[in-house]
């Protein structure tokens, strides 16, 4: 799973989109892509119901009964340690999905549970954690995690398992994925700088950008591919600064990327940093619009730069690209469920339009769909039909939640199921790039969504 690096969570975007009805998306600029931006699914209604057991030495839970033999998606992350956090992610994403498969009557007779296993976010205790759970869970269908903690160590482990994971590690080695039960619907570390790339080209129509980054490993982690896209894209770089921190000034780094007149700036650096290299670079009459990268959230990095150059400017010149949950039903509808599941998560509106949430939610409900859709709850069977409950395919019936689908395909029609994050289209390394949302300075306004296939295949074509 990522780890945000100088923001301070997410974005109040994300937050303010409950109750916003969905809105058409306009058709893809690059149109040799076999995919084409789509209007996402109207609200659906939701029932909730819970019932509870225990589960799992682990930790763990169930929701609802059924006749058949309850199957088990373990949460394999950290509970413990400094990433404990992501646990509780898991569990925010887990838990109210089942609870709505559950609801729904489950799949071919069978009721869903969910079991904690803590990895402690070491390799060390993961490995041994990873033997016993599939040693320990003949009912075990799917996996969240591993995350970047430990997904080194584990993929291979649960691959020759014959298990499918759904994996939040933001590792470059897993872009050119070839395990065929490991798949990705979050972004890895580097898609940031690709959405940026795409956003200033092909949405802003921008043709020279600067690159103007802290000289820090948190703030270069955008900086190759936002690079490698932009020119790939056609653009042309024409200025490249690395930033030592919170220096007093940038003189020379200002007057190097005033003579080089970008039509865009695209960076990260510290609060401090970002305030006096801005500040210089307005004072010599040269500010230009400047994007930001997901590192520039946070409300200390916006007053910081906003006071250097007067908040006028700052409305007008910044914007910020980071992954994102676009304004849809099918938001609204996990906010509903998770609240519902509010006695397992604790403080649950924390997790309202919450990316990751989000993204485990969306993992959840579609092995369950792909159950449907192969007529088996024997993973090695149902495996390849989650790629094809997510794509695009000819009078395919969109829906947003487990109902829906399992209504659908009881009809006999094909589905394209569109989560929280939106669109998924795994590409042949079983990835999907999330989706990165283009916002204005205030953090709430949304300029343009940029849905995580584009990203994906971008990546593959310029930096993997």
């Amino acid at each position: 799973m990522i780890k945000r690096r100088r923001g301070e969570g997410v974005s109040a975007a994300n937050r303010a989109h409950a109750g916003v009805v969905p809105c058409a998306g306009g058709a893809a600029r690059r149109r040799r892509w076999p995919f084409s931006r789509r209007m996402l699914v109207g609200a659906l209604c939701l029932l909730v119901a819970v019932a509870a057991t225990a589960c799992g030495s682990s930790g763990g839970g169930s929701a609802g009964t059924g006749g058949g033999k309850p199957l088990t998606i373990a949460i394999f992350m950290p509970f413990s340690g400094p990433d404990a956090a992501y646990g509780t992610v898991g569990d925010a994403g887990v838990i109210p999905a089942v609870m709505q498969i559950n609801k729904a009557g489950g799949v071919l007779g069978h009721t869903f549970t969910w079991k904690n296993v803590d990895t402690r976010g070491d390799p060390a205790d993961a490995v041994p954690a990873a033997d016993q759970l599939i040693a320990t869970t003949p009912s075990l269908v799917a996996i969240q995690g591993p995350t970047s903690d430990e997904a080194s160590a584990t993929v291979p482990i649960f691959n020759r398992a014959d298990v499918p994971m759904f994996t939040g590690t933001g590792q470059a080695q897993f872009n050119r994925n070839t395990d065929e039960f490991f798949w990705r619907n979050q972004p890895p570390d580097d898609a940031d700088g690709a959405a940026i790339a795409y956003y200033a080209y092909h949405i802003k129509h921008y043709k020279t950008a600067a690159l103007v980054f802290g000289n820090d490993i948190a703030s270069q982690g955008a900086e190759p591919s936002a690079r490698t896209v932009f020119a790939g894209l056609g653009g042309k770089i024409v200025a490249t600064e690395t930033l030592a921190l919170d220096q007093t000034s940038y003189e020379t780094e200002v007057a190097r990327v005033a003579a080089a007149k970008p039509d865009v700036i695209i960076t990260e650096a510290d609060p401090q940093t970002s305030a006096t290299f801005f500040r210089e670079l307005l004072d010599a009459g040269s500010l230009v619009p400047f994007i930001g990268t997901d590192g520039t959230s946070g409300a200390q990095w916006a007053s910081s730069v906003s006071h250097a150059i007067g908040a006028a400017n700052f409305k007008k010149d910044y914007s910020i690209v980071s992954f994102g949950v676009p304004p849809s039903a099918a938001a609204n509808l996990y906010n509903k469920a998770a609240q519902a599941a509010s006695k397992y998560i604790p403080d649950v509106s924390q997790w309202f339009n919450e990316p990751y949430a989000l993204a485990i939610w969306d993992t959840t409900i579609v092995p369950a769909l792909a159950m449907l859709e192969a007529k088996s709850v024997v993973p090695k069977v149902f495996n390849s039909y989650i790629s094809k409950v997510t794509a695009p395919s000819p009078g395919a019936t969109m829906v947003d939640n487990f109902a829906a689908g399992k209504a659908a395909l009881a009809a006999g029609k094909h589905i394209q199921f569109i989560g929280g994050l939106g669109l998924t289209i795994y590409n042949k390394y079983h990835n999907s790039a999330g989706t990165f949302l283009a916002q204005a300075s205030n953090g709430t306004s949304i300029l343009s969504v940029i849905p995580g296939p584009y990203v994906s295949e971008l990546l593959a074509r310029y930096v993997h």
